[in-house]
């Protein structure tokens, strides 16, 4: 009897222990649900939609595949007035645009959703690291996209803006995060006579189609690189230089510009393929921006460009002949070449998305860098800028597209 007590009494005592731990177990999950719940509330659901976004492309989303989506709750990514460096070439409401519509368009892919930048994020994936775009205007184009996309969030005592290299290497900088985004003048890639990043306009565009160090010493370690070249190739014949430029015994030749395209691109790949740490850089190659010269492509009057378009192309796979297949084939050719050595370059295929948007040019609001004559006053069509594009616009969609591949690796 006196033993079925005292079971009894350890009995009780082990359930009331029990007990009080499955109620201590039970408070603290109940603990740690309410603070997950409120931790998820409070960071902001753009994180949540990248990680989901991220992972459904990697696998079967084509993101250059797709349709514009008119939104004008979300875009445009950052106001073109509160952009501290915004360029007067790009500016066009500042120059006087009054239709702003091109700014309030989304790219939505067939298959997923493109990620939303958060500036935020790639600030942090940026620290201590340089990005670098290495090309041309239109290259500059998305460096000044990507400065007015992160610039809003930086105090004005923690960025700064300088130029190094004759003007050639322009830099952006983060301090708090010891982070730069820059933009190096390489219009052609290998070595060019229209290297200076003023006077650059010359009436026999020449190459050193093997010389490109001189160039790429600018770009080494760097942790991003985003190249193009396309915009300065386009004449039938190129004049290439063997030897240096002043050297009377230097021999020069016109070649057919593809053949020459192609070298120039060997170069640069056989350079990336000695330099470039693969353990460290990530490589991207934007291609062809298209241009809207000939507005008889997509059935307006002959003679007219992108002057007064105020809507997009609609004819899905539209395809203008200021695009050039042929040059796209040469650089998908060079980037299979450079994979089976063991060099992956993501290209931002940017073309056929590009294409649809007539109305994102410039125009002819911008600056002006010489007074215009009366002649071409009185014929807008003459000096619209039909080749560039208006910021905010088409060029933060090639950065969401990049912002997508960085996060991506």
């Amino acid at each position: 009897m006196e033993m079925a007590k005292t079971n009894q009494t350890v009995l009780g005592s082990t359930w009331g222990i029990r007990n009080t731990l499955h109620s201590l177990v039970a408070i603290l999950t109940t603990l740690l649900v309410v603070t997950a719940i409120y931790l998820r509330q409070d960071v902001p659901q753009l994180s949540q939609k990248i990680d989901v976004s991220i992972d459904s492309f990697s696998s079967k989303c084509d993101l250059f595949s797709g349709k514009w989506v008119f939104d004008n709750e979300s875009y445009p990514l950052y106001k073109e007035k509160q952009c501290t460096f915004m360029s007067d070439q790009l500016a066009c409401e500042k120059f006087g645009r009054k239709d702003l519509s091109y700014q309030n368009w989304r790219w939505k892919p067939h298959q997923c959703e493109l990620p939303r930048f958060n500036a935020t994020a790639l600030l942090e994936r940026l620290r201590n690291k340089r990005l670098v775009f290495v090309g041309d205007s239109l290259n500059r184009g998305q460096w000044f996209s990507m400065v007015c996309l992160v610039d809003s969030l930086l105090p004005p005592t923690l960025k700064t803006m300088h130029s190094i290299a004759n003007g050639s290497l322009n830099i952006f900088k983060a301090k708090e995060y010891n982070a730069t985004i820059e933009n190096y003048w390489a219009p052609l890639l290998v070595e060019s006579n229209s290297d200076d990043p003023v006077n650059h306009r010359v009436p026999e565009r020449t190459v050193r189609i093997r010389a490109i160090e001189k160039h790429a010493r600018y770009w080494t370690d760097a942790d991003f690189l985003v190249f193009n070249t396309y915009l300065w190739w386009r004449r039938p014949i190129m004049n290439v230089l063997w030897g240096s430029f002043g050297d009377p015994d230097g021999i020069y030749k016109g070649v057919e510009m593809l053949k020459v395209y192609e070298m120039a691109l060997r170069t640069w790949s056989d350079w990336l393929e000695v330099h470039v740490n693969r353990n460290k850089t990530q490589l991207f190659f934007v291609s062809m921006s298209p241009t809207h010269e000939r507005a008889e492509e997509w059935g307006a009057a002959k003679g007219d460009n992108c002057y007064k378009e105020t809507d997009m192309i609609a004819e899905e796979g539209y395809w203008g002949k200021g695009s050039d297949p042929k040059m796209m084939r040469v650089v998908e050719k060079v980037l299979d070449d450079l994979k089976t050595k063991g060099l992956n370059v993501q290209m931002l295929n940017i073309t056929q998305l590009s294409e649809y948007r007539k109305e994102g040019h410039p125009s002819i609001y911008r600056k002006q860098w010489e007074p215009l004559t009366q002649e071409q006053i009185s014929n807008p069509n003459s000096y619209a800028d039909c080749i560039h594009w208006c910021l905010p616009g088409v060029p933060d969609v090639w950065n969401e597209l990049l912002y997508a591949y960085i996060f991506h690796k």
